[in-house]
């Protein structure tokens, strides 16, 4: 970028200590862990101070930690006035860093907007997943949707491997499973789990869930 010497040095020291990546200053590039040079790749495209910040996938093939802390040093950027533009897979990346963001399938735009607007217009408050057995799983999910006449089920969708169940209102839809098995009318699952609605519901209802390479 022309940049002089004189101010490239003290850069250099602070984007390495922005990067948590001071004590490898004198480490080469091919002895970091792949989330260090992630971390690397970022500090070096701030040497500049760019206005605007292009990432493409950022921490793909990160672990959960390295992830984490990338996450905050992104954040950090957000908070010092920095925009960030970024393509992602990982919903829960999105939830974090984006203050509005656009679904992107094949090409056409799905759906636009802040993370809290997609999920209150595409999802529902709450998610029930559970697990019946593979081969019963579909049966169970015509069940509960033919049972769920008091306004509670939004709408029940299948995998192959468990029953998804979007509320309409935040009641315990536990307690909706539960009235079915105790009246007969469903086998007890073999697990629950109760969680707010995320990105990735949505995501996955506007995309479908076919594998896309």
């Amino acid at each position: 970028f022309g940049l002089p010497y004189s101010y490239l040095r003290p850069k250099a020291e602070e984007l390495l200590a922005f990067a948590q990546l001071t004590e490898k200053a004198d480490a080469k590039v091919t002895d970091l862990s792949g989330g260090m040079k992630r971390r690397l790749v970022i500090a070096r495209a701030l040497v500049n101070e760019p206005a605007l910040f292009l990432l493409d996938e950022p921490t793909t093939g990160l672990d959960p930690q390295a992830r984490h802390i990338l996450w905050d040093r992104l954040y950090r950027l957000k908070e010092r006035g920095t925009t960030l533009l970024l393509t992602t897979h990982h919903m829960d990346e999105a939830e974090q860093l984006c203050d509005r963001l656009v679904v992107v399938d094949g090409g056409e735009i799905m759906a636009a907007g802040t993370p809290a607007e997609l999920i209150r217009e595409h999802a529902s408050q709450e998610v029930l997943e559970a697990r019946f057995g593979a081969d019963r799983n579909e049966a169970a999910a015509r069940t509960v949707q033919a049972h769920a006449g008091d306004g509670v089920v939004h709408r029940v969708e299948v995998l192959p491997d468990r029953v998804l169940v979007y509320a309409r209102r935040a009641d315990d839809l536990h307690d909706v499973v539960q009235r079915l098995v105790d009246e007969g009318a469903l086998p007890a699952p073999v697990t629950t789990l109760t969680r707010r609605a995320s990105l990735e519901d949505v995501f996955l209802i506007l995309t479908g869930r076919t594998l896309v390479d």
